[in-house]
């Protein structure tokens, strides 16, 4: 036996040879909990499927067995089929896509308009004390009324066309963004906006790179909200007039006792909502990066 071989071995290298047990044994559970996810999502979306299928499929044997009054009610099978009817043939109104695509014009436009005016109305009077404690009361009063009714005046005032759909949808969307905005604004950390002021922001810099992103958590959890909102509005706005869109699709089938076709036009109005929806997410990870998942969300409501 040579000296070399009874030279103790080097001490960096009894290190590692002491950590790679437990880099191997954090690499083990990471690879647990990533299955442990998986498997949770599995099941959380086999719920989801199993739930609907309950649903679906026991609405549609106490329709047949006449349990449930079909006439009042609809039937699964009868919306698909109303469905496909629109889909291959159109609807009294013209073809499907165009009743769709005038919803949803009318839809964003009263969404971004809102959204708009609300964040900056939010941020204003977030930044600015005296303004808030005068308008304070005004806005509140605004709140009270009920915002669906407005859509009669507005269709009085704007005609029945484009103006008053879109003005619709922007005043349901603007009080639900400028109160979480003016919250956010109100909630920054005022040491951090002290720490701005020290290193010489301005109030332009202090707003654009401070208050903003800071309260963007709470503005973008009210854009999940305000969407929906704003089909409401949209389709509210087609109710009290309109030659075209989801909405009167609805509404003639209302007039002509066809549930089938209030279901599907509710189908389509789900549909769009879920997909501005999945859209609405993907803004707030790419916008907010930075932000640390919450504790128990691997599944998104």
């Amino acid at each position: 036996m040579s000296v070399r071989s009874i030279r103790p071995a080097r001490p960096e290298i009894a290190t590692v040879a002491k950590a790679l047990p437990a880099v191997a044994a954090d690499s083990t559970q990471a690879s647990a909990r990533a299955r442990s996810i998986r498997r949770r999502r599995l099941n959380v979306y086999a719920l989801r499927v199993l739930v609907a299928v309950v649903w679906i499929g026991s609405w549609e044997l106490l329709t047949r067995f006449k349990v449930v009054d079909p006439f009042f009610f609809g039937q699964p099978s009868g919306i698909l089929q109303k469905l496909q009817t629109w889909t291959t043939e159109g609807t009294a109104l013209g073809p499907l896509w165009e009743q769709v695509a005038v919803t949803m014009e009318e839809t964003v436009i009263g969404f971004v308009v809102g959204a708009v005016l609300g964040v900056a109305v939010g941020v204003l009077l977030g930044r600015n004390r005296l303004l808030a404690e005068v308008f304070s009361p005004y806005i509140k009063a605004a709140n009270s009324i009920p915002r669906v009714v407005l859509g009669a005046l507005f269709a009085i005032s704007l005609g029945l066309d484009l103006k008053s759909k879109v003005a619709t949808a922007a005043i349901l969307v603007f009080f639900v963004v400028f109160f979480n905005a003016f919250q956010g604004v109100r909630e920054v950390d005022r040491n951090l906006i002290a720490n701005a002021r020290i290193l010489g922001a301005d109030n332009r810099r202090l707003t654009t790179e401070i208050i903003i992103p800071s309260a963007l958590t709470w503005i973008i959890a009210s854009l999940h909200i305000s969407f929906g909102l704003a089909l409401v509005g949209a389709v509210v706005g087609e109710l009290f007039g309109a030659t075209a869109g989801v909405g009167e699709l609805i509404y003639s089938a209302e007039h002509n006792f066809d549930a089938n076709g209030v279901f599907a036009g509710m189908l389509l109005l789900a549909a769009m909502a879920l997909i501005a929806e999945a859209l609405i997410t993907a803004l707030e990870n790419r916008l907010i990066i930075w932000r640390p998942n919450p504790v128990g969300t691997d599944i998104k409501v």
